[in-house]
């Protein structure tokens, strides 16, 4: 396997993240699995590349810095609000390119102005991508989990949907599906006898206890990944969601929402239109989102040559609002790419609330571009 080079443009970019109030922080290229495989998206737990310690313990190579930054964060009990910069080698598999890679990014922590953090995490991506591609067109385009959310819950939809349809942004192949089952109900797979009297029933505590008596006499219960309590929860869900049928109405307006594609500068009216329109309460998350495009505004972006995508997300479980990535005119590779992450840090163990935005830059798609 060929040695992979830092790229040449390392050092001014690292200088370049310093000059912008960025402090470097690394992180061991060997990583506890848990975090990633709990919270980093399935596109991502796909892709990882998995050991094990001597005492069992699930460890992986880094597949990115996001969640390694932050637990080096917490482990450090650092105040905030606090700006890191990383560039090192990650791993994970990847459909086009080496699966060993140079990124590196700033992650913004604590920063409680999210509106403006927002507006400099973008700012910043592209500032820096100017730089290292002199004379090159940049595309941009935003997208908002928040917005989404907001869109689905105002709909009324049973949390069990809601939660489907949110995992799925961002994978429009997947959500379109979670759509046309929504229209069209399919049937679920039928259990046996017992099972479906006490589903039927509501008997919660004797159907745990009957699962857990045919693990038991399977011997399935000492390797089980799910314990029998999850698995009746589970059952229940399934037909649950089995018998929700979304209303037309609903539909066509969750198809009208995700098609909307527009410049930037328009997003917000077309999305208050929208609302209105809708009769749709869409509260905070619209009002972020026209506080972020004012942001954004103020730093001199040129908001007319970004593109809101309605649809758009990125497959990693932890972003709950700004989404976005850049790209070199005409050419699919994304060289950068980030968002606003508000929830993981709690979920890794933060005692309080940290709001976070953060981006990534592919350094090896960088040095390609750079090549041409």
């Amino acid at each position: 396997m060929p040695l992979i080079n830092m790229p040449d443009f390392a050092a001014s970019l690292l200088a370049d993240f310093a000059a912008r109030g960025a402090t470097r922080v690394d992180t061991p290229v060997i990583q506890p699995a848990a975090p990633f495989l709990d919270m980093a998206g399935e596109d991502l737990r796909r892709r990882i590349f998995l050991t094990e310690s001597e005492t069992g313990e699930s460890l992986c190579l880094r597949p990115e810095f996001t969640i390694p930054v932050c637990l080096s964060h917490i482990e450090t009990a650092t105040g905030t609000p606090k700006r890191y910069a990383y560039l090192g080698e990650v791993f994970r598999q990847r459909r086009e390119g080496a699966n060993e890679f140079y990124q590196a990014g700033i992650e913004d922590l604590g920063e409680t102005a999210t509106a403006r953090a927002d507006a400099r995490a973008v700012s910043d991506a592209v500032g820096i991508l100017a730089q290292l591609l002199p004379g090159r067109v940049l595309t941009i385009t935003l997208g908002d989990q928040a917005v989404f959310e907001a869109v689905v819950r105002a709909l009324g939809l049973p949390g069990g949907w809601q939660k489907r349809l949110i995992q799925a942004f961002g994978d429009s192949t997947h959500l379109n599906q979670l759509l046309e089952d929504l229209a069209s109900p399919k049937a679920v797979t039928a259990q046996s006898d017992e099972v479906e009297a006490l589903l039927a029933d509501g008997d919660d505590a004797a159907l745990v206890a009957l699962i857990a008596a045919r693990m038991e006499d399977t011997g399935y219960s000492s390797n089980a990944s799910r314990s029998p309590k999850e698995i009746a929860a589970r059952l229940k869900e399934n037909r649950a969601l089995a018998s929700t049928r979304l209303e037309g109405r609903a539909i066509l307006l969750l198809r009208e929402f995700l098609s909307l594609e527009l410049p930037l500068d328009e997003a917000a009216g077309a999305l208050a239109g929208f609302a209105d329109a809708a009769g749709l309460a869409l509260g905070s998350a619209l009002e972020h989102f026209e506080a972020r495009v004012a942001a954004m505004a103020r730093l001199g972006l040129n908001l007319s040559g970004m593109t809101y995508r309605a649809a758009f997300g990125r497959p990693l479980d932890y972003y709950t609002g700004l989404v976005f990535e850049v790209a070199e005119q005409d050419a699919k590779a994304v060289l950068a790419g980030g968002g606003r992450f508000d929830r993981l840090l709690t979920l890794l163990g933060a005692q309080q609330p940290i709001p976070a935005v953060g981006f990534s830059l592919w350094l090896d798609r960088i040095e390609t571009a750079r090549s041409r």
